[in-house]
């Protein structure tokens, strides 16, 4: 097999969904025994040390993504919400008319964070629990 570049890899990463890119990251953390969050956790005060880092790990690690509200550009939140979990046009309209309702449960905090990026970037009201 060859050796895949930096950049081809970023590349393919660019092409997977955010559901599937934390498949990945869950199978990778799996795989070589390491936890993607640790850089997360590093790039902490310095001055708090190894303390400050065993805080950040105790922290929530898991993330429900809320739909409060679709706001006026329902359909734009309704392809976000697609792209987000692979539901069906029917499917991803039944969340978006259900709000308040969990887009994402169980997410990781970066997955969290940019699904609720992209939510309130369609004009939805989001909460993360």
């Amino acid at each position: 097999m060859a050796k895949l570049s930096t950049e081809q890899l970023l590349d393919a990463f660019k092409e997977l969904t955010l559901i599937e890119l934390s498949e990945f990251v869950k199978a990778f953390e799996e795989t070589f025994d390491v936890t993607a969050a640790a850089p997360v956790a590093v790039a902490g005060p310095a001055a708090g040390g190894a303390g400050a880092a065993a805080e950040e790990v105790e922290e929530k690690d898991s993330f429900d993504v809320v739909l409060e509200a679709a706001g006026d550009k329902k359909i734009q939140v309704i392809k976000v919400v697609r792209e987000l979990t692979s539901l069906g046009l029917g499917e991803a309209k039944a969340v978006v008319d259900g709000a308040p309702k969990a887009v994402l449960e169980g997410a990781n905090k970066e997955t969290a964070d940019k699904a609720k990026a992209a939510l309130e970037e369609a004009g939805a009201t989001v909460t993360l629990k």
